[in-house]
């Protein structure tokens, strides 16, 4: 189950690259251009529609083609009679090119603003994501296939969580290093010299469960039948997994406001430098951490579907926090009514203290419920699908992610002049606290939509499911004593 949980650790690393320094290398800061040597590859500012970036319409494009290919790479993943297995062929095909990709998005050919440079992310965005879904499609189907039961299945997903948090740590670690090698090389590779090394442990920890794990070991599972467009209507049919679903992409969009404001929530709110950006989001992931231990304890005692309630509602008063802030004030900022005199700090530690239980339900407990559903429906409906519900729950994270990015950028700005012309984001106090409201709104929606999911049948089902011949062995042999092997 480690050695799985190694190849998440690749592919965070490679993802974490990507949601961290895209923006930062292509759109850099009026500082970094005019004191650190960033180059300018693209036209800056708000100029799609006056609120969206070049760089914001390429990536919201590319997410267009990645909804396209989670289905599909999930329906040939189901369908796949690779004597290998259905699963690790994909992602050992997919785990070079993902990181040699990553590396190359990067590498834009032209030094100064150029249409060709435009096409060069257009087409490398596009392939990273193509391969991710490649890789992760295949691997989080595993989950449902190598978790034969609740605490495998528990186990596995605190894995995976753990070394998907250690990726997203290790893809901040630029801004340590690349601070270092930027008096030799330059800001650009600076940077890229970082990507490199880290795009090479990536790759290397995406192999390790390709080479060391046999899947046909673990994995008994016939291929399914259906073609991609059965196959994902059947799989949305399923009503609980539509609840889960609706209720998810609510939790991504309410995470993804928060995580991509939380910068400006210490620049703007808190009013303290942004290097605290840092200690707030290590601190927090380290506290969550250690709660990973209890929270399988907690599942068997009171189920899934209550606790991911519970981290919806955590979550949302952490968030509850951090839109009081602007309104408050700090001893830094007055805020917006004028009687702030708690320091800034205080607030960042409160809600890193807060949200990190919740951040740990949420980052275990519902890659195991849709590990649920699936095994549920391949007993209903004896068909194998485990794929095309990883892949809905992916386009879910996906969706939820893109939805919130483009309501950040409207939102953060409300009570301000935004420079279209420029790459930096204005935001206001008053726009981040709309932010925080809005994500609290998004997560109380998500605890009240699970409410209608149905554990209790999920559970049942499971609990019918018919023994292998191979299971009914070692249960006789456990029940009549050691027998000799033939």
């Amino acid at each position: 189950m480690w050695i799985f949980a190694i190849g998440q650790l690749g592919w965070s690393t490679l993802s974490g690259i990507i949601s961290a320094w895209l923006v930062t290398f292509y759109l850099p800061t009026q500082e970094d251009l005019s004191s650190n040597g960033a180059i300018q590859y693209i036209t800056p500012g708000l100029i799609i529609g006056g609120f969206l970036t070049i760089l914001g319409l390429i990536t919201a494009l590319s997410r267009v083609f990645d909804a396209v290919t989670d289905p599909l790479i999930a329906s040939l993943s189901d369908r796949s009679k690779n004597k290998r297995g259905r699963r690790i062929p994909f992602m050992q095909y997919a785990a070079i090119p993902l990181a040699v990709v990553t590396v190359l998005l990067f590498l834009a050919p032209v030094n100064e603003i150029s249409g060709i440079n435009v096409a060069w992310i257009s087409v490398f965005i596009v392939l990273f994501y193509l391969f991710m879904t490649m890789y992760c499609t295949p691997y989080n189907a595993l989950i449902s296939e190598f978790g034969k039961t609740q605490d495998d299945r528990m186990f596995i997903s605190t894995a995976i969580s753990l070394t998907y948090f250690a990726g997203t740590l290790l893809a901040y670690t630029p801004f340590v290093f690349a601070g270092i090698l930027r008096g030799g090389v330059g800001f650009a590779w600076s940077y890229r010299i970082c990507f490199i090394v880290l795009a090479v442990i990536a790759a290397v920890c995406m192999l390790i469960p390709t080479f060391f794990l046999n899947e046909k070991e673990f994995v008994d599972a016939a291929p399914s039948n259906a073609n991609m467009f059965k196959s994902l209507g059947a799989t949305f049919k399923n009503g609980d997994f539509r609840t889960f679903v609706f209720s998810d992409i609510m939790y991504w969009v309410g995470l993804t406001l928060f995580q991509t404001g939380l910068p400006f929530f210490v620049k703007v709110s808190m009013h303290i430098d942004e290097s605290f950006t840092m200690y707030f989001l290590g601190g927090m992931t380290v506290l969550s951490a250690a709660f990973y231990p209890i929270v399988s304890k907690l599942v068997k005692k009171y189920g899934k579907k209550k606790l991911t309630i519970v981290g919806f509602l955590g979550l949302a008063l952490a968030y509850v926090i951090a839109a009081l802030i602007g309104v408050l004030g700090t001893a830094e900022n007055p805020g917006l009514l004028g009687i702030g005199f708690i320091p800034g700090v205080v607030f960042g530690v409160l809600i890193c203290v807060i949200a990190a239980f919740p951040m740990a339900l949420l980052g275990i407990i519902p890659q195991s419920i849709v590990a649920d559903v699936a095994e549920a429906e391949g007993i209903t409906t004896g068909e194998n699908r485990e794929g095309m519900f990883f892949a809905a729950r992916t386009f879910a994270m996906k969706f939820g992610q893109s939805l919130a990015m483009l309501a950040f950028t409207s939102l953060a700005i409300i009570g301000t002049t935004q420079n279209t012309s420029a790459n930096d984001i204005t935001a206001s106090t008053l726009g981040m606290t709309i932010v925080g409201i809005v994500a609290v709104a998004f997560c109380v929606l998500g605890a009240v939509i699970l409410m209608f999911y149905n554990e209790k049948k999920v559970m049942k089902t499971i609990e019918k499911k018919p023994e292998t011949d191979a299971e009914q062995v070692n249960a006789d042999n456990a029940e009549e004593g050691p027998v000799e092997a033939e």
